[in-house]
């Protein structure tokens, strides 16, 4: 009788055995052959990291400040060269002098500010007047937005503290698609911004005025 048990409790053993071997076998199969989950965790793990590591570097390659020391403005500069900033993203002011671009059309001010990262054929050289109102910058407006002609980047109006002051756009450069032009109406300011698209689309955005 007791031999009998222990051959019965050999079995039952081996049967144990048996079926945790074939769970094992199972389960490698599953995850290295047919679904392959365990690999396809691995490379969406992969991925992830690969993704997030490079926009990580993406966002740490776009500078945000200049490299370079900004030009100070002239000991007489106005109340209207003085609002232009000494940097706007990586780009620093390296140039300010009198301009007379819409002469035509009386500003009472009117100025050439050129902002440079320090590679010049980065830079972004900016026309800015100022007329005696609102309506005379705005008929200005229209007539710089109209010799635009290139392909439309953006548009819209000009907005502080909720309400209207002006209006914006921004277009490709006809004679070469890789530069644009960023115009805006700020009540009675007008500005320009011209320089490699990508860079202008940037500056403007941040630009304070």
């Amino acid at each position: 009788m007791a031999q009998y048990q222990s051959a019965k409790s050999r079995r039952m053993l081996f049967t144990v055995l048996w079926a945790i071997a074939a769970i094992i076998v199972i389960v490698l199969v599953s995850a290295f052959v047919w679904p392959r989950w365990a690999i396809r965790s691995t490379n969406d793990v992969t991925a992830t990291q690969s993704a997030s590591s490079s926009q990580s570097t993406s966002a740490s390659a776009t500078p945000t400040a200049p490299t370079i020391s900004p030009s100070a403005l002239p000991s007489d500069a106005t109340t209207l060269l003085k609002t232009m900033p000494d940097s706007v993203r990586n780009y620093a002011r390296t140039q300010a002098a009198s301009a007379t671009t819409w002469s035509s059309s009386s500003p009472i001010e009117e100025y050439t500010v050129v902002y440079s990262t320090g590679d010049t054929t980065e830079d972004i050289t900016l026309t800015v007047a100022q007329w005696a109102t609102s309506d005379e910058a705005k008929q200005q407006y229209d007539t710089v937005a109209a010799t635009l002609t290139g392909s439309e980047i953006a548009s819209g109006n000009v907005k502080v503290s909720g309400s209207a002051t002006g209006a914006y756009v921004v277009k490709t450069d006809t004679s070469n698609e890789k530069d644009a032009t960023a115009l805006w109406q700020n009540s009675t300011v007008l500005i320009q911004a011209h320089g490699e698209k990508e860079a202008v689309k940037n500056f403007y955005q941040k630009f304070p005025l």
